[in-house]
């Protein structure tokens, strides 16, 4: 299932949501469906090396609105 971002044009609430084939998502807030789909990017790391476990839901997912704001907390 892909995940988008979206934000409510009724109330300015930004979002994630997990979305299915044929699902019609609304704002989390105040249950508008009237949603402005918003261009998602990811991080990778390129080079170097890492060792240790890979990245997961304690904030070092490379989001860039930092640690927690990914949703997965």
């Amino acid at each position: 299932m892909p995940v988008f971002e979206y934000v409510c044009k009724s109330c300015s609430r930004q979002f994630e949501q997990l979305v299915r084939h044929g699902d019609h998502p609304a704002c989390p807030d105040c249950g508008g469906e009237e949603l402005e789909k918003l261009f998602s990017v990811f991080a990778a790391a390129v080079g170097g090396s890492r060792s240790g476990p890979a990245p997961g839901p304690c904030g070092t997912c490379g989001d860039p609105r930092g640690p927690g704001a990914c949703s997965m907390n």
